[in-house]
C-alpha cells in the first residue's frame, strides 16, 4: 500500500483529506526525540486512519499528561539519557514517576509547547509558551497566507514570519 508518513508539526486536516483522496493516505504520527521519535502512528490499515489525530500509541508504550500538560512517555523506545550530559538526562528523565507500570524504561518529560531544556530555564508569558507547530497551522488556514514560521524560544515574545498569498491577493483585490 502507497501512504505518505508525518510528523514533526500537526498536519493540516485539508491537506490530508487531499492526500487521502488521490488515494495516498497520510499516516500521521508524533514522537519525541528521545522516544527514538515515534509514540503514536494513524495506520490506515484495518479502518485506523482518523483525520486531526495522531492514532494510537505503539505497541508497549505509555503516556500520562500530568497536571500542568507535560506529555509523560514510557516505552522501551525512551532514550538511555543523553550521551556524557548527566545534568541535562536528569531534567527530561524521570525514572520514579510510574515505576509500579510494567516496563523498565524511564519516563521522558516533554512540555506540549516547548522544549525540555527552554521550560526550565525561562519564564515566559503565556502566549510565548505556545506551540509553534499550532500558531503556523492556525495562520496558514487563512486563504490571504502561504507560509507562517512562528519563532520565540527564549525570547520574551513570538514573533512570526509570514509569506502572503500573493495570487490570492491579486484577484481579491482587482
Amino acid at each position: 500500500m502507497l501512504c505518505v508518513a508525518s510528523g514533526s508539526a500537526a498536519l493540516n486536516p485539508r491537506l490530508a483529506r487531499i492526500y487521502n483522496a488521490a488515494g495516498v493516505p497520510v499516516m500521521e504520527g508524533y514522537g519525541l526525540t528521545e522516544t527514538s521519535p515515534v509514540v503514536s502512528v494513524n495506520d490506515a490499515r484495518n479502518d485506523g486512519l482518523r483525520f486531526k489525530s495522531v492514532g494510537k500509541l505503539l505497541r508497549d508504550v505509555q503516556v500520562l499528561i500530568a497536571e500542568d500538560g507535560e506529555i509523560l512517555v514510557k516505552g522501551p523506545n525512551v532514550m538511555m539519557g543523553y550521551y556524557e550530559q548527566p545534568e541535562i538526562t536528569a531534567e527530561v528523565m524521570d525514572a520514579e514517576v510510574g515505576s509500579t507500570l510494567a516496563t523498565s524504561a524511564n519516563w521522558t518529560r516533554r512540555a506540549s509547547s516547548t522544549s525540555p531544556t527552554a521550560r526550565r530555564k525561562c519564564s515566559r508569558p503565556a502566549a510565548a509558551n505556545a506551540a509553534p507547530q499550532v500558531i503556523e497551522n492556525k495562520l496558514r488556514a487563512s486563504r490571504f497566507i502561504e507560509q507562517a514560521m512562528v519563532i520565540g524560544e527564549n525570547r520574551k515574545f513570538p514573533a512570526a514570519l509570514i509569506v502572503p498569498s500573493f495570487a490570492f491577493l491579486r484577484t481579491t483585490a482587482s
